[in-house]
């Protein structure tokens, strides 16, 4: 966007924007959400930063009427594959916190002052000072969401001590840690949270931002790969439990609700071992609902194809469901190889049976006592890993070890390019299984999978309609869970024109994917439907 398209969008107030950039006002010495309600500044006192590190390196605080801390990710992140959205994914996922600027540089490959470079240029803000930023982010969020102590938040969010802390809430939100919290509940109307039990785990509930229109379809495809013992899910609820670097943690969310002005969120409880996992489990979570993406955008570019236009229009705001352990993703992908969802979830489910129950903390996780097996678990365990042909149980294996011994590197930071062709050199894993991964782990939003069976089946249904699209979508039946032979070995691509259909909608076509996937599995009656499309605040019908 230039410099009169962000302009335009803070004039109209626009809630769409927040989050990809924030006007900062020299008149005034504060930085806004595109959204802020306040008197539209001047051009001359404008200047427009990518993040708010940029805007607090330049001197500006945040605005205490927006709260432009209080919003989703930018999208670009998960769209751009460059050393800049790979240094931010790895950033919001603890990366810095955990091994430091240094560590950071070394996982992409570059020295520290060269990776600071490449940060400055294109997001006006060095490592640290983008690290710092998400620690304040996170802190806004634990200070309304939660009535922890402010040492506990302060060490939650991610800071070496509580005066760092203290200094850096004054610095970016121009409050105290005190006023930022009766500040946050007056304008987020947050839902309170509740503080750990003596000597026990942290738990603690928030609101996490999204964009409008928000799918909840997104809890079905989860409920439908739920691997029994680990996680559960129904179509408007999901929870599980998983290791963090601190510990054994636990969290539920429910659907997405809207909160008013274009705005909504993601309630969510989480319980952790540890105050330092808070931020890692909150970045994944945003992840694995995709909450930081640009459902307009991705609707639009849907909307101008013909073949996609009514999919779009049916069920609008559809998300990418993400992964919480980018390890674990491989191994269910290889699992899902050639054979049914539900197939893939009976065959998971049992190896995570074999693994030794855990405490779940007490955290309210009723029916949860098994960790998905670990890659470390899983080369070590006896043989066979699982019932059915060698060469899936040699695939699993082989990957396994070369994920435990870090032989294979996956994870939020990895390039997509050279994660395909590291995941190809897997003896047993194809084209679509690389490219499945790289559309879960990364969150791609550009992948294509021609010969996946329930894409070709959603495209026979979707082209052999008079009306395309809008029977197909008849019911949203939870983006394809049914449907047999992901990935089938030496399967045909529907041909040239599903190629052409989904070259049209580039750079949003894992989005057509998850269309064509619920369009594979949708009965073809017209009975009342439930999509959960959360636009105005009421169910669409």
């Amino acid at each position: 966007m230039d410099f009169w398209q962000q302009y335009r969008a803070i004039d109209a107030r626009d809630v769409r924007f927040d989050g990809q950039f924030v006007t900062a006002v020299s008149s005034t010495g504060i930085y806004c959400r595109p959204s802020c309600p306040a008197r539209t500044p001047k051009p001359a006192n404008v200047t427009f930063y990518r993040t708010s590190a940029a805007a607090h390196e330049a001197g500006y605080r945040a605005c205490k009427r927006c709260l432009p801390e209080a919003v989703p990710g930018d999208p670009e992140w998960n769209l751009r594959s460059d050393a800049a959205a790979r240094a931010m994914r790895l950033i919001t996922d603890g990366e810095v916190d955990r091994t430091g600027v240094p560590g950071l540089a070394a996982r992409l490959g570059y020295s520290p002052r060269h990776l600071n470079r490449i940060l400055r240029d294109e997001l006006g803000a060095g490592a640290l000072a983008l690290a710092r930023a998400h620690r304040a982010q996170t802190a806004r969020a634990l200070l309304a969401g939660s009535p922890l102590r402010f040492a506990d938040v302060a060490f939650a969010a991610g800071f070496g001590s509580i005066r760092q802390f203290n200094d850096t809430v004054q610095q970016v939100f121009d409050l105290t840690p005190r006023q930022l919290r009766e500040a946050s509940r007056q304008q987020l109307n947050a839902t309170s949270g509740i503080s750990a039990r003596s000597g026990g785990p942290v738990r603690i509930s928030l609101a996490l931002p999204t964009r409008l229109p928000y799918d909840n379809g997104i809890f079905r495809f989860l409920a439908a790969r739920a691997v029994d013992g680990v996680e559960h899910a129904t179509g408007s609820s999901y929870e599980r439990l998983l290791r963090l670097p601190g510990g054994p943690a636990w969290f539920r969310a429910g659907a997405v609700e809207a909160r008013g002005n274009g705005r909504a969120a993601l309630p969510v409880t989480v319980s952790v071992a540890g105050l330092g996992d808070v931020p890692v489990l909150l970045s994944r979570i945003r992840r694995l609902f995709d909450l930081d993406a640009d459902p307009v955008a991705i609707d639009a570019a849907l909307s101008r194809n013909r073949y996609f236009s009514d999919l779009a229009s049916a069920a609008p705001g559809i998300r990418l469901p993400g992964v919480l352990d980018p390890h674990e993703a491989l191994i269910r992908a290889i699992v899902g190889q050639q054979v049914s969802v539900a197939a893939a979830t009976g065959a998971l489910s049992r190896l995570a049976a074999a693994g030794p129950p855990v405490d779940a903390g007490g955290a309210g996780a009723a029916g949860l006592d098994r960790m998905f097996p670990a890659a470390a678990d899983l080369a070590e365990a006896p043989d066979p890993l699982l019932r059915g042909p060698r060469r899936r149980n040699d695939a699993l294996r082989s990957a396994a070890r070369r994920l435990a011994s870090g032989a294979l590197e996956i994870g939020v930071g990895s390039d997509p390019a050279a994660l395909r062709a590291d995941l190809l050199q897997l003896d047993g894993v194809g084209a679509w299984t690389a490219d499945y991964v790289a559309m879960r782990v990364l969150g791609h939003p550009d992948i294509h999978l021609p010969t996946d069976a329930a894409v070709r089946a959603g495209w026979s249904r979707l082209t052999s309609r008079n009306s395309p699209g809008r029977a197909a979508h008849a019911e949203h039946a939870g983006y394809g869970e049914h449907v047999v032979g992901h990935g089938v070995r030496g399967a045909r691509p529907s041909g040239p024109l599903l190629d052409d259909a989904m070259a049209d909608v580039r750079p949003w076509r894992s989005y057509a994917v998850l269309h064509l996937w619920a369009g594979a599995t949708a009965p073809s009656s017209k009975h009342a439907t439930a999509l959960d499309v959360v636009a105005t605040g009421t169910r669409r019908p």
